[in-house]
């Protein structure tokens, strides 16, 4: 099995180790970038594609799905959040808080990246996609971890259930 975050004509694939990996690095960097309420909806993105909740080989998502906002300078604003997000876990930020080394990180985040900056937002039917709803935003933080949780949807970060 394995996990799909694709935008476009562009997808990357991943095992679900690489996708634990990825989805980790993410949360870290997301985490510490969240400013305005459209950023905690993509971080319960991110909570949401945690495989010890949602099931090994199941997770990963399309850009298409993502509610960009509805203006084109929300749309503008919100991709510029997701490339500051990607490149800030590309420098490596607070991966020394991991228990691992991520050897194929990088790869990852850099593939990732051309996704997301090859990739157009459009203005989408807001009940067609599976975006976190603003009632839905990753709001609560782990203590232990200093992450952004699922919650609402369950109550410990992607680290806790690691």
């Amino acid at each position: 099995m394995g996990n799909v975050f694709g935008g476009g004509e562009l997808d990357l694939y991943m095992s679900n180790g690489g996708t634990a990996v990825f989805v980790e690095v993410l949360t870290l960097a997301v985490s510490d970038l969240v400013e305005e309420p459209w950023d905690f909806r993509f971080a319960a993105l991110l909570a949401l594609q945690d495989q010890s909740c949602m099931g090994r080989g199941v997770v990963g998502f399309d850009l298409e799905e993502v509610d960009w906002g509805a203006s084109p300078e929300e749309r503008a604003r919100n991709k510029a959040f997701v490339l500051r997000v990607i490149d800030l876990a590309l420098s490596e930020h607070r991966w020394d808080e991991l228990t691992y080394e991520p050897p194929f990180a990088a790869t990852y985040l850099r593939t990732f990246r051309t996704i997301v900056e090859a990739f157009h937002p459009a203005l989408h039917d807001s009940q067609a996609h599976r975006f976190p709803g603003p009632e839905e935003a990753a709001t609560a933080s782990c203590v232990r971890h200093r992450v952004l949780t699922g919650m609402p949807h369950w109550d410990v970060c992607v680290f806790c259930n690691g």
